[in-house]
């Protein structure tokens, strides 16, 4: 293992079996592909139900009484609204008011919290905010994630665990023994289905993925994440935002909580409201395959934006793209010219999501 693979999935060789070379994200080797097409693991998900290895993700656990104003302080949500048993959705800034990361808080009760985030800088502003408070932080590696996502995801998890399911409202979590073994369910996920997250221990991950193929739930790697993940509009930490980028340019602005200012970076974040340089929007792109990425867009002449995060969706047949454009452009409808080394092309800014844009199924 090289250096910086510096964390393992307990998941990995059923990955390598699939046919992933166990690419690098976030310091351990990730499914980014396996052997079966991504086009259909990209059905799987919309027809029936797919699964990917979240673990990558980091798991940290605050706890102790000061542990919701450690993350008052961290996030942008207002911990108080966040009861026992809920999660939310959250923006992690910087001094200067900017995207340091996103992350789910979720309230697990009795003064435990756990915050899961990606390859941004939560931890070190984590360990920050908590300087000088009763709260204390545990990051592990042991709790995996298995994310069982699609329109058959709560018959499937429903029929082998202990909870009734069909109870479990959108960002609620409870523990729960799946397949026999403990774990907490949690009914988030990153697809634009509706969907269940599985935090179980590294000791039985193994055996309830094994499960879950046997009633059917197909493997999908990172890049069947990206189509759908794209086609619901949501952001992937350092391509659709990064630290030169506000929650209001980013969409992120229903995670600012309208009824605090005792977080990190709220000055800053006021001060920039209204003042939006970028704006992310969604791109149908004239083209009969996926784009690379980074690709200028441009309107009579001018350089208005660029491609961060492109897929192509078979099941839409289209060439989409979630990308920065200034905020003159930024109307659905308005067309744009989309220009690389190895492509000149045009584009049209459109509404998202653009698949299930009501997000009916995420919230059924």
């Amino acid at each position: 293992m090289t250096e910086e693979l510096s964390r393992t999935s307990a998941l990995a060789s059923r990955h390598t079996a699939l046919g992933s070379s166990l690419e690098d994200w976030n310091g351990m080797g990730t499914a980014w592909t396996y052997s079966t097409n991504p086009n259909d693991e990209h059905d799987a998900i919309r027809e029936a139900c797919g699964m990917f290895d979240m673990t990558p993700l980091k798991k940290v656990f605050v706890r102790g009484k000061d542990a919701a104003t450690v993350l008052d302080h961290l996030t942008t949500r207002e911990m108080s609204a966040i009861g026992a048993g809920q999660s939310a959705y959250s923006s992690v800034l910087t001094d200067d008011g900017t995207m340091a990361d996103d992350a789910i808080v979720s309230n697990n009760g009795n003064d435990e919290w756990m915050i899961v985030h990606g390859s941004g800088g939560t931890m070190a502003l984590l360990e920050a905010s908590a300087a000088g408070k009763d709260a204390a932080l545990e990051f592990t590696d042991s709790l995996h994630n298995i994310s069982v996502q699609g329109p058959t995801a709560l018959s499937v998890i429903d029929a082998h665990c202990d909870l009734d399911l069909c109870a479990l409202a959108y960002f609620n979590h409870r523990p729960a023994a799946l397949f026999g073994h403990t774990c907490r369910l949690s009914r988030t996920g990153y697809s634009g289905e509706r969907g269940y997250e599985i935090f179980a221990d590294a000791d039985v991950v193994g055996d309830i993925w094994d499960k879950l193929v046997v009633a059917g739930v197909m493997p999908c790697s990172f890049t069947a994440l990206d189509k759908v993940r794209i086609e619901a509009g949501l952001l992937f930490y350092g391509y659709d935002m990064t630290t030169e980028h506000t929650p209001w340019e980013v969409g992120l602005g229903f995670t600012i909580a309208k009824t605090k200012s005792n977080y990190r970076g709220y000055d800053a974040l006021m001060t920039a409201k209204g003042n939006n340089k970028i704006v992310n929007v969604g791109l149908n792109i004239d083209h009969s395959d996926m784009v690379a990425g980074g690709e200028t867009l441009h309107l009579d002449g001018a350089d208005v934006g660029v491609i961060n995060s492109p897929a192509y969706s078979h099941r839409l047949n289209k060439s989409l793209a979630l990308a920065h454009v200034s905020p003159v452009v930024a109307n659905p409808g308005t067309r744009l010219e989309v220009k690389s080394a190895d492509i000149n092309t045009t584009a049209t800014v459109v509404t998202m999501p653009i698949y299930d844009p009501q997000k009916l199924r995420t919230h059924a």
